[in-house]
């Protein structure tokens, strides 16, 4: 199979996100195109007149470096999982409706908290939370540490802590948040008062993307009561592939239900450690600024005159 067969046959909304995404942000890296001219300013939304194509383009550039390649892997992957398996999207519009939704709250969190410009990255981490609904406590592995499924996302914000910054990982946890909220809206979270879906496609998106009464799932076939309409607009192939899978009887189904407020109360207790940590990590860079002098007794403007006395020629003191 040549690989234009590999990529008509991926689904749909996901291939053409990763191809967008991978394409543009390997554009801006290689310095192709100006990365300031595609990243997300608040002043550039605000001036006259705005520059508004930075709402879209920031949402289709990863982050530097391997982070092209491992954010283009996560937002292809999981998304292909979300459009392929979830019955939460079994309709295109759905699942065009839940990217849109995200979209919004990634950039709004970012603008108004943590001021980050680019949120390819963000947005995969928001796939792969929503991907842990349907995959509860099935086993994954991040490197050597083999987890339950619904862990997964928390392991990679620590491990975006630790290797990038405390402030990568807060912009990162705004897809976290996009994927919560989202759920809780649309019912996920019955306990906490709301049993039904708020967040429904508008009638002019499921006009665009059509609906269906028979949907192709990696374990079966799926048919949806009433009939299909035809898309409008939009001519997508939805192509599904997969290995088959063995689904467990209803008493298996009961008792993960059964289990799965412990595991949402565990993953609480998680994520408020984290956020404890971020917290602590950023009223160290508020105060010290410089990374270098968070835990050492050199302020901020001590180490920039350090680096200006390296550059004149200067010694700089170990």
């Amino acid at each position: 199979m040549s690989p234009i067969e590999i990529f008509t046959h991926a689904p749909p909304i996901s291939r053409t996100l990763a191809a967008v995404t991978f394409t543009l942000s390997v554009l801006v890296y290689l310095e192709l195109l100006d990365y300031n001219l595609f990243n997300l300013q608040l002043l550039s939304l605000i001036k006259l007149p705005p520059e508004l194509w930075r709402i879209f383009t920031s949402l289709f550039i990863t982050w530097p470096n391997l982070g092209i390649l491992f954010d283009t892997y996560f937002l292809y992957t999981y998304g292909s999982q979300l459009e392929i398996a979830s019955p939460r999207f079994s309709q295109r519009a759905d699942l065009f409706t839940y990217i849109c939704f995200s979209s919004v709250v990634i950039l709004l969190l970012n603008i108004l908290i943590t001021y980050g410009d680019v949120f390819a990255s963000p947005l995969a981490l928001c796939f792969i939370t929503s991907t842990t609904r349907d995959t509860w406590d099935q086993p994954m592995t991040l490197f050597i540490l083999r987890m339950p499924s619904q862990y997964f996302p928390y392991a990679l914000l620590f491990l975006t802590l630790i290797v990038a910054s405390p402030r990568a990982a807060m912009i990162q946890a705004t897809g976290l948040a996009a994927a919560h909220l989202y759920d809780f809206l649309t019912g996920a979270y019955p306990n906490f008062g709301i049993k039904r879906n708020l967040i429904s496609s508008p009638a002019l998106v499921k006009r665009l993307f059509g609906t269906q009464t028979q949907v192709e799932r990696p374990y079966g076939t799926a048919h949806m009561p009433g009939a299909g309409e035809p898309a409008w607009g939009l001519d997508l192939s939805w192509k599904r592939f997969g290995p088959g899978r063995t689904l467990g009887g209803e008493g298996s189904a009961a008792g993960a239900e059964r289990q799965r407020p412990t595991g949402l109360a565990l993953a609480a207790m998680v994520m408020g450690g984290f956020l404890v940590v971020c917290g602590f990590l950023a009223l160290l860079f508020v105060q010290h600024g410089d990374p270098r002098s968070w835990f050492s007794g050199v302020r901020a403007g001590e180490v920039a005159q350090v680096d200006g006395e390296s550059a004149g020629g200067g010694l700089v003191p170990r």
